[in-house]
């Protein structure tokens, strides 16, 4: 009896700590800098929040340009949007989440998409995505963007799996605009600055 006491004091010891540094773990990840330093070669997350217009972004093994860029408010939460160009003739974006957990996604633009928002799942490209979050947020507008330079932003973002994403986004009164998304890792990334910007 007192080996089997004895066990269970040392199973609930063991569990404590785990609890205690995941605790730990999660509260500094919360509490982090956006300008903290990354492992070496990734960008920071400051970086990539400031990429400006003539700045180039290596993403795994494609090289784009930045035409332009959209910082977007809802509420106490903000994002940034940079639209790049790498000469196909397709719309790319980067969008880059500015809360506790950094989230990178490249979008492609599916301009031929017949889909609509507000669904609970939607079937596109032979994949299901899942309603995620729907919201308005307002937005200001720098470089090539073919938007007034400041104004309203609805969305309805979706998923599927772990890293595939589906959004619809419609500036002031246009039409929804349709794109589905990557999730990417900070690695994936390679930043050059113009020397204006640096």
């Amino acid at each position: 009896m007192d080996a089997l006491v004895t066990s269970l004091a040392a199973a609930l010891a063991v569990l404590a700590v785990v609890v205690f540094l995941t605790v730990v773990r999660a509260r500094r990840r919360a509490t982090a800098r956006p300008d903290d330093v990354p492992p070496a070669g990734q960008p920071s997350r400051g970086g990539l929040l400031r990429l400006a217009p003539g700045d180039r972004v290596r993403i795994r093994e494609r090289e784009y340009a930045v035409s332009a860029t959209i910082r977007l408010v809802e509420g106490d939460w903000s994002w940034v949007q940079h639209l790049l160009d790498d000469d196909s003739g397709t719309q790319h974006r980067l969008s880059v989440e500015d809360g506790p957990e950094l989230e990178l996604v490249l979008w492609t633009a599916e301009p031929a998409a017949t889909v609509t928002p507000g669904a609970p799942t939607i079937d596109l490209g032979g994949r299901r995505y899942t309603w995620a979050e729907t919201g308005q947020a307002r937005y200001s507008a720098i470089g090539e963007t073919e938007l007034p330079s400041a104004g309203t932003m609805r969305y309805h973002d979706y998923q599927s799996g772990g890293a595939a994403r589906l959004s619809f986004e419609a500036y002031g009164e246009e039409g929804w605009r349709v794109a589905r998304g990557d999730l990417l890792d900070p690695a994936d990334l390679t930043i050059r600055r113009t020397p204006e910007t640096d």
